[in-house]
């Protein structure tokens, strides 16, 4: 596995003939977030555009896949501007380049791992927590193995790929070793991860000082 950012370019001798996978973290745009939050966020995707154009020495993209889309065609794309507005940015490029945007996720598997997800959010008992876990775990395992399954179908040999995806889900893939994986980690990644810690940090001081 390699991290961008540790690198500036690919020897693309190393990894001629491989398949590999660009793997970039989807940070979202909260609604209503602050504006420093908004700038690191816009920072982050201009910084991937970058990263990407660098690590196609590589390969040049071919097949996109995005986590959420089980749409194909404008569908995909109207879905995109609902979750993050800077997605459908990049797949437009790239598929201008020849790109394909491949549908990443089964409708009905998603719908289920997205239902109980929100019902844990809402539990209050640890009983029902507990038995809604288990229903929430099942189905989350069983959209990482159709994911995982689908990557390693329609990526084809020595082809390239671009996966965007929550890292927290991505870091559970198990890719098989014919698939060179390079995790593109721009700079503006780190800030906003620590935006988010110094934020975290301030709220435990902020609720005991309103207890008061």
């Amino acid at each position: 596995m390699v991290e961008l950012g540790q690198i500036d370019r690919p020897n693309v001798e190393d990894f001629a003939g491989k398949k590999k996978l660009y793997c970039v973290a989807n940070i979202y745009a909260i609604e209503d977030a602050p504006e420093d939050y908004k700038k690191l966020v816009n920072k982050y995707w201009d910084e991937v555009v970058q990263q990407i154009e660098k690590i196609e020495a590589a390969g040049k993209i071919k097949r996109i896949f995005c986590e959420l889309i089980y749409e194909e065609g404008e569908d995909a794309f109207n879905m995109l501007m609902k979750i993050n507005e800077r997605i459908p940015q990049i797949i437009r490029n790239k598929s201008e380049e020849g790109g394909v945007l491949m549908p990443l996720e089964n409708k009905d598997i998603l719908g289920p791992y997205t239902d109980w997800g929100n019902c844990l959010r809402v539990v209050f008992t640890r009983e029902v927590f507990k038995r809604v876990l288990e229903f929430y775990t099942e189905a989350a395992e069983k959209r990482l193995q159709h994911i995982m399954n689908l990557i390693e179908s329609k990526l084809l040999e020595a082809e390239a790929g671009l996966l965007i995806m929550k890292d927290e889900d991505r870091s559970k893939l198990q890719f098989p070793k014919d698939i060179e994986v390079f995790l593109i980690t721009p700079p503006s990644y780190d800030d906003i991860m620590r935006w988010f810690r110094e934020r975290m940090s301030r709220a435990p001081k902020e609720d005991d000082g309103g207890d008061k």
